[in-house]
């Protein structure tokens, strides 16, 4: 049996599961679970999401009658935020003050779609979140997904990040994976279907609580079957945040001028751009334009800049 841990009646934790109205915390590195509620109107200086207290946040507690009360959120290092729908006010934070976050896409069942990558990785870029691109599924390519994922990795490496393709159920990559996770909080995220929870297992299969579904083969969809956001401890160390499947990820607080910037690609050269600020879009002697005519930026990024640019328009 394992040794009961004594709470004690007041310190710092960590969230490690929000369901609703109610929390787990947790001492981390320390794996010693406890339940506690929000008391009063708890929120975090200038925040505005729906979530006052998001996975992965560093709490002040009181803990009395085997129940835990939050009375304070420390500031973050990081997160990530998304808005709930397209040209809705209202954002949520889907975790927060992480050392890394893994972004699961699949070539296909289902498909990824660029602009929801491109998205994502904007906003880690924003909020300073590192970020790994793991390509899932690799057990399931043929020929033509072959070809599919040498141009997604085209396209992202060549805008410079880190790729990982894996299967959860050949273990291809898994343990250099489960190297990468140790010792860190980490997110999983992705559209529903990619397979995160069955990764996790594939990490650590003593872990029992998660539970996986099959893809919705009318939609090619994935099923949501992770409801809430939760912290798991991986038996090889570090922790693993996951994720219900997201289905559009909007963007929050971003303003169109610094828009380019978080592509990092672009960043290397704009300064050569002749007019300063630039938008990238009409304006003469645009050192971005160049790029993507010649080739050294992917069009499929640039578009996805404009979109996001006539996105913040919208909303605005």
């Amino acid at each position: 049996m394992t040794e009961e841990v004594k709470i004690p009646p007041k310190g710092q934790a960590v969230v490690v599961k929000h369901t609703g109205s109610h929390y787990l915390l947790s001492q981390l590195p320390e794996w010693n679970l406890f339940p506690a509620v929000l008391r009063g109107k708890v929120r975090l200086k200038g925040s505005t999401a729906t979530n006052p207290v998001a996975v992965g946040d560093v709490v002040d507690y009181i803990f009395e009658d085997e129940m835990g009360a939050i009375t304070a959120i420390h500031p973050r290092k990081n997160y990530i935020i998304r808005r709930s729908a397209n040209l809705s006010r209202e954002a949520h934070i889907i975790a927060a003050n992480l050392d890394h976050a893994y972004l699961i896409v699949t070539m296909a069942f289902p498909e990824t779609k660029l602009a929801f990558v491109d998205r994502f990785l904007v906003t880690c870029e924003a909020y300073g979140v590192p970020v790994t691109i793991l390509i899932n599924k690799r057990d399931l390519y043929d020929e033509a997904l072959e070809e599919m994922s040498a141009a997604f990795r085209g396209i992202y490496e060549g805008a410079g990040y880190d790729i990982l393709e894996v299967s959860a159920i050949t273990g291809e990559n898994v343990d250099a994976l489960r190297e990468r996770l140790a010792g860190k909080v980490n997110l999983f995220s992705g559209t529903s279907g990619v397979g995160k929870s069955s990764l996790i297992k594939a990490l650590d299969p003593s872990l029992e609580l998660i539970r996986t579904a099959e893809i919705s083969s009318a939609h090619l969809q994935g099923r949501h079957t992770t409801t809430f956001y939760e912290m798991y401890p991986i038996a090889s160390g570090g922790f693993v945040i996951d994720s219900p499947g997201i289905r559009g990820f909007g963007l929050v607080d971003f303003k169109k001028e610094e828009l380019s910037t978080y592509f990092p690609e672009m960043l290397k050269v704009m300064d050569n751009c002749r007019f300063s600020p630039c938008t990238h879009t009409h304006e003469p002697g645009c050192a971005v334009k160049a790029a993507v005519d010649a080739g050294t930026i992917s069009p499929d990024r640039y578009y996805s800049y404009l979109g996001m640019l006539e996105e913040e328009n919208k909303y605005r």
